[in-house]
């Protein structure tokens, strides 16, 4: 089961859960929020001690 983190969607403010894939080193890729439905960019990082990096930005904000 892939590892989760919980981050505000940048439009409404609700939690979203979002599975983070350890195999790769770097992810960045649109999801819909499931609350107001609006494409939030999920950009997701690791840094030099293992610990994920995740921010999720609006669409037209990349």
């Amino acid at each position: 089961m892939l590892p989760t983190v919980s981050v505000p969607c940048p439009y409404c403010g609700e939690r979203v859960e979002l599975m983070i894939d350890e195999a790769s080193d770097l992810q960045r890729y649109i999801e819909d929020c499931p609350v107001c439905c609006r494409p939030m960019e999920i950009a997701i990082a690791f840094d030099a001690g293992g610990e994920v990096l995740v921010s999720a930005m609006r669409d037209n904000d990349a």
